[in-house]
């Protein structure tokens, strides 16, 4: 697939199902690796979560919101039970997450290579005909979240990268205006 048509054509892909090997999940990460990272600082960490971990994981997170105050009319069993499955919404996450420098501007460009990593793996994932989405939300800015993944407490979740083989058919693309994005400084 030419790099081009891969940009134009690869889309969020929502609902998935199947299941990845563990060559297969290999090779989406070290699609990632191949991000450009300022100073080879190789920021990126890659946690898989997969069978009964998903589940674990949205039990744990479910009962981190058990507390949530809730907007009035949300009713808390179906709510928590919602956000108990979100993790189940793909055979496989890959938890892709930036390790913090102390210098600032220094985990500014760490975080920005681990955002590319993330965009290689869509993009290996859907040469190889898998389908993924990109997720962040509330769960990726939990201190207790990066406990249960086994990541250090000021490592940064970049994104959630649900990968499976596709179970819809990918959304139209929107038209891109390159002219309303554009400026020429010359």
């Amino acid at each position: 697939m030419d790099v081009f048509d891969a940009l134009r054509s690869r889309r969020s892909i929502g609902k998935l199902d199947g299941d990845l090997s563990d060559a297969e999940i290999r090779t989406l990460v070290e699609a990632g690796l191949w991000a450009p990272n300022h100073k080879l600082t190789n920021p990126w960490r890659f946690t898989v979560v997969r069978g009964d971990a998903r589940a674990r994981l949205g039990a744990y997170w479910a009962a981190l919101l058990a507390d949530a105050a809730l907007e009035p009319g949300v009713e808390r069993a179906s709510f928590l039970a919602k956000e108990a499955r979100k993790p189940t919404r793909a055979p496989v996450l890959i938890v892709v997450s930036s390790r913090t420098d102390a210098d600032p501007v220094r985990a500014v460009e760490d975080f920005a290579a681990v955002a590319a990593a993330v965009q290689n793996v869509l993009l290996a994932a859907h040469a190889l005909g898998f389908g993924a989405i990109w997720r962040t939300g509330p769960m990726a800015y939990r201190a207790e979240i990066n406990g249960f993944l086994g990541l250090e407490a000021d490592d940064r979740i970049v994104g959630f990268v649900y990968v499976g083989k596709p179970a819809m058919a990918p959304p139209t693309p929107q038209p891109r205006d390159v002219d309303a994005y554009l400026r020429f400084v010359e």
